[in-house]
């Protein structure tokens, strides 16, 4: 089964699809060995982890393409892949769905943000007219070759006016096409629930710490109505702070002994990363 098709089977199940977050192959491969269905590629990440910059507009088509591929590569799970805003007009967004589709990647995600864009949860975001990114949609359903490839579109338009708006366009956007609906940033319980009132297609929950929407459980997301709840930025902040606390421990004691608890042992590593199974497989083809 392709990846495409095992997502939409995922979300027929009477339970909700959990993709945290990865920025990488290797973040990406270690969603899967946790044992997660399903792993979501996030531009917030992938921008520090490349540019070592914020998530502003400033990673280009080319640079997530080339990190999704990686990613897809690495792993057997279906991925979900941010698009940012598809990185221009109508016909950048045809270009980047098709080199989406071709990685492999099973839901690429749209936004209706202005370039540059902002992280959902940052402040000063702006949004184009509904109108526009309803034709946006509409070029991505044109541009993809697959019937299971996803479309997830995104509105931040909660942040930006109100949540009335908010409704118009996330209902504007399944009618244009969208096969999966992102209403960004609710900012209470209540509205959370309010949103599955309009909307029929499935529904993403998107769980930043600290960010304004209300940290609720799988199943609490699940019985209010959402079928997807990714954690994108959870594993970039972790691993973050276990770097510098290390860090912080050599520039200290000048030695790495006293962390070794905190490190993966040599052997276990290479075992998750497949090192005999490579070399196994090398010693067969070599074999006369």
């Amino acid at each position: 089964m392709s990846a495409k098709k095992n997502l939409r089977e995922l979300l027929k199940k009477d339970e909700i699809v959990v993709a945290p977050g990865a920025y990488d192959a290797w973040s990406a491969k270690l969603v899967e060995i946790a044992g997660f269905s399903c792993v979501y590629m996030t531009g917030y990440g992938v921008s520090a982890s490349v540019l070592g910059k914020p998530d502003i507009g400033l990673i280009t088509l080319t640079e997530m393409t080339n990190q999704l591929r990686n990613i897809v590569a690495a792993v057997d799970i279906p991925v979900i892949a941010d698009a940012d805003n598809g990185y221009g007009g109508l016909l950048n967004v045809v270009r980047t769905v098709e080199l989406y589709e071709q990685t492999g990647v099973a839901a690429i995600q749209l936004e209706d943000q202005v370039t540059p864009k902002r992280c959902g949860h940052m402040e000063g975001k702006e949004v184009i007219p509904k109108e526009e990114m309803v034709a946006k949609i509409k070029a991505a359903v044109h541009a993809r070759k697959d019937p299971d490839f996803m479309i997830i579109a995104r509105t931040d338009a909660r942040a930006v006016h109100d949540f009335n708006d908010a409704i118009d366009r996330a209902i504007a956007y399944e009618k244009a096409g969208a096969d999966i609906i992102f209403f960004e940033a609710p900012q209470s319980i209540e509205e959370m629930k309010e949103i599955h009132k309009y909307i029929k297609a499935p529904t993403l929950a998107n769980m930043v710490e600290k960010g304004k929407t209300p940290m609720l459980t799988g199943k609490e997301l699940y019985d209010i109505g959402y079928k997807i709840v990714i954690y994108p930025v959870s594993s970039l902040y972790t691993i973050t702070k276990s770097i510098l606390d290390m860090l912080k421990v050599i520039k200290e004691t000048e030695t790495t002994k006293f962390v070794l608890d905190k490190m993966i042992p040599f052997g276990d590593f290479n075992d998750m990363i497949s090192l005999d199974k490579l070399r196994n497989l090398e010693k067969k083809l070599s074999e006369k």
